[in-house]
């Protein structure tokens, strides 16, 4: 019996690699029908054109990012609790910012609020790079982990204050903020090259706001306003000065 068990393991262990990936590609194909709804649904139908954005949440497995028992819930069209006070945003609020930036997969991309890092992997999609920095412990851990693990090697992600982005990694093409400030960060506009394009919600971060595209051209900065929005307040630097 002992020479079984040892003559055993060896195929055993051999086999694991593929049950693992047999297990993710029936875990990604059990939600294909239900991201193709959401994206057919919600997002083509309400003006997102860019390809490579409808191909990104096609892809990406939002059911990943969100919390087990919300699982059922995660391609539905509207924000989820993720813990510490944050949620996942609305999936048309993700494609919609990420197509106001026009990426390409010559762009270096900087993300202010990692969070359950789902928007971070759609950048991922189209990008070349992105950088992704959390404020909150848990969630840069939590978030850093689930990248990893569906294979996301593109992302770069940092546990620290997003107000002062990534000095030694900059500067980027463009910038995503995905929570609410009052007022656009002096160190992100440095940060952002000549001719980028920066994205946020601005506004009372306890109430509505207004999502705008900010561009940088030749030393000047110009805002306009693409819609309104409700997201949850920038934490750290961005709150204690107010």
């Amino acid at each position: 019996m002992k020479k079984f068990i040892f003559f055993l393991i060896p195929i055993l262990l051999c086999l694991v690699p593929t049950l693992l990936v047999a297990g993710t590609l029936k875990d990604f194909t059990r939600f294909k029908k239900a991201r193709e709804r959401l994206v057919s649904n919600y997002i083509e139908n309400k003006g997102i054109e860019d390809p490579n954005v409808l191909a990104a949440m096609r892809k990406v497995q939002r059911h990943s990012f969100v919390p087990d028992n919300l699982e059922s819930s995660a391609y539905e069209d509207r924000p989820l609790p993720i813990g510490e006070g944050q949620t996942i945003s609305q999936p048309y609020v993700v494609a919609l910012m990420t197509e106001i930036l026009q990426l390409n997969d010559r762009h270096r991309v900087l993300e202010i609020g990692t969070g359950s890092g789902y928007q971070a992997a759609v950048l991922a999609q189209i990008a070349g790079e992105v950088y992704s920095i959390e404020i909150k412990q848990k969630l840069y851990e939590r978030a850093s982990k689930v990248l990893e693990s569906l294979g996301y090697k593109n992302v770069k992600t940092l546990h620290d204050d997003g107000y002062f982005g990534w000095p030694k990694a900059g500067p980027f093409d463009a910038i995503m903020i995905t929570a609410a400030v009052d007022h656009i960060p002096p160190p992100l506009i440095k940060q952002l090259k000549d001719g980028g394009r920066l994205t946020l919600p601005l506004g009372n971060p306890f109430s509505y706001q207004n999502l705008v595209l900010v561009t940088k051209q030749g030393g000047d900065v110009s805002v306009k306003q693409i819609t309104g929005v409700l997201f949850v307040p920038m934490t750290g630097h961005a709150l204690d000065r107010r």
